[in-house]
Order: structure tokens, then sequence, then C-alpha cells
């Protein structure tokens, strides 16, 4: 039996050194600059912790009173989109994948990736001027008739600047994310399956609800908390649209509505100063923390369904 020959490794050209060089740089450029601005978060959220004279109006005596009805308005608002975005997406997706005839779905999809690229502000100057007063008669009706319901108790608004029409407006802006990337996983779906399962007979529908959507969950999520994500940090849409206040309210047709946490940045930030500049910096900073969780769920989610499949 003769001994294996040694391996001999091959010789790195100049131009492999410069491309391994340029991407372990521009990895590490990512961590470098996601730890400087948590850092920064961090140096300058410290004085909001600890003062007790944070000037933060009636009814906030310490930085916890006031940061929690700013975290509540912004979890509520982005829930509220993603479930109003979410069935569309996977609709609209699933007929551009499956559905559509090939020019169409081709046009389609283009319209809507340049959706995605529409500015906040233009969505924001659409849900005042367009949305708000075409709602508002529907909100008069939700009132009328369901307001047994705690969601629809209350007086309703006389511009239809609620909270509901900003998770619309919001809905809206994340479609477009949704729909592209569940759109592209749907596609990869291997076709042996979905022949397979037509020809044991299932119809269009059984097949995409057998081969399609098991193989596209991971992807679904993974959208989903993309759009998720966008949902909480939007601003300008939020800060427009709504008329904010610092509280916790679960109604959705009312006039007093709780704001998010980017919508209170941008519109306190210029009159900001002393512990008051510190307090934004701070709720910044929580916003940063809730966004990381939501990425890092997501990422075990998808980790999870992944393991399933290969199992």
């Amino acid at each position: 039996m003769t001994a294996a020959s040694p391996r001999i490794p091959a010789a790195k050209r100049a131009g492999d050194r410069v491309f391994s060089g340029t991407t372990l740089a521009a990895g590490l450029l990512i961590l470098v600059v996601l730890a400087a601005v948590a850092i920064f978060l961090v140096v300058r959220s410290l004085p909001a912790f600890f003062a007790q004279d944070l000037e933060l109006g009636a009814g906030f005596p310490t930085f916890l009173s006031y940061v929690v009805p700013l975290v509540f308005g912004t979890i509520w608002a982005a829930v509220l989109a993603l479930v109003l975005a979410v069935p569309f997406s996977i609709a609209i997706a699933l007929f551009i994948s499956h559905y559509a005839p090939r020019r169409i779905a081709r046009g389609l999809g283009a319209v809507i990736d340049l959706l995605a690229a529409v500015p906040s502000v233009v969505f924001g100057l659409w849900g005042i001027f367009v949305l708000a007063p075409f709602v508002r008669p529907f909100y008069d009706f939700l009132g009328e008739y369901f307001g047994w319901i705690p969601l629809f108790a209350g007086n309703i608004s006389g511009t239809g600047r609620t909270i509901l029409t900003v998770a619309i407006v919001l809905a809206v802006m994340i479609i477009p994310i949704i729909t592209a990337l569940s759109r592209e996983v749907f596609l990869q779906t291997p076709r042996l399956n979905e022949e397979a399962a037509l020809a044991l007979g299932a119809t269009r529908w059984e097949m995409i609800r057998m081969a399609v959507l098991p193989f596209g969950r991971g992807g679904i999520v993974s959208a989903s908390m993309l759009g998720l994500g966008r949902a909480l940090g939007e601003t300008f849409a939020v800060a427009m649209v709504l008329s904010p206040a610092v509280t916790i309210n679960f109604r959705l047709l009312t006039a007093q509505n709780p704001t998010t946490i980017a919508a209170n940045i941008a519109l306190r930030f210029n009159e900001a100063f002393g512990s008051t500049l510190n307090v934004l910096i701070a709720t910044g900073l929580v916003l940063f923390v809730i966004t990381f969780a939501v990425n890092a769920l997501a990422r075990l989610i998808v980790a999870r369904t992944t393991v399933g499949k290969a199992a």
C-alpha cells in the first residue's frame, strides 16, 4: 500500500490576496462601525439613566416612565403595520411567482421594486392629504357599529390622522420589501417538488400550500423581520401623519395617539439641549437594542427552520 503523496498548496496569486484582504477589511469595518455607534449611544445616554431632574414634563419623573410609552408606540405601530402588510405581500409574491403570465409578472415585479425606493416623506404627504380624508368615513362606521370593541372605542378623530392611519402608511411602505424578498424565495422552490405535487392530483393552490409555502417559510420570516425593522425605525412618515402624545393607548381611532421613538426624536431634537438631548439619545439607544433584538430573533427563527428542513 503506497503512502499518499503530500498535498501541495496552490500558490496564491496577487489578485486573490488583494480580494481576500479587501473582503476581510470590509467585514471588520462593519463590526467597527457597529461598535462605534453602540459606544457613542451608551456614553451619551448615561446621564439620562442616572439623572433625577430631567425636565421631561409633567408625569415623567424618571427616564423609565418616559421611555416606556415611546417603546409601546414604536412596537404597537410596527406590529399593526406588519399584520396588515404580510398577507398582502405573500399574496402579491405568489401571484407574481406562480399565477401571473411572464410578461405581467416581469412588469409587476419591476413596479414593486421601484416602490421600495420611494422616499418616506412622499408616503407621509400621501398619508396626510389622501389617505386620512379617505378613511375618515370608514372610521366613523367602525366607531358607530363596532365601538363596543375596545380597539375602536372612544371619540373618533376628526382628521383621520390616527395610529391606524400610520399603520396603513407603514404597511404600504414595507409591502414592497416583503413582497420582493418573498417572491425571490418562492421562485427558488425546487421544480421537482412542484411537479410531484401536481402529478399526484393537487390543484395549484394545494401545490403552493404543500410545496412552496413550506419551502419559503424561512424566507417569509426573514422578509417580515426586515419589513418590521423598517417600520420600527421609520421617522418622517410617522411624524408627519400622526398627532403624537407620549402615552399608552390601544385605541386605534382616537385623536390621542402614542408616538414612536424615531418620530419623537425627530420632532424634539432641534429644541433639545442639556439633559434633554441625553434623554433623546438614550431613547435612540433603546430603539437600537429593540432593532438588534428583532434581527437576532429573525436569525434564530430562520436557523431553526433551516435545521428542520435538513432533518
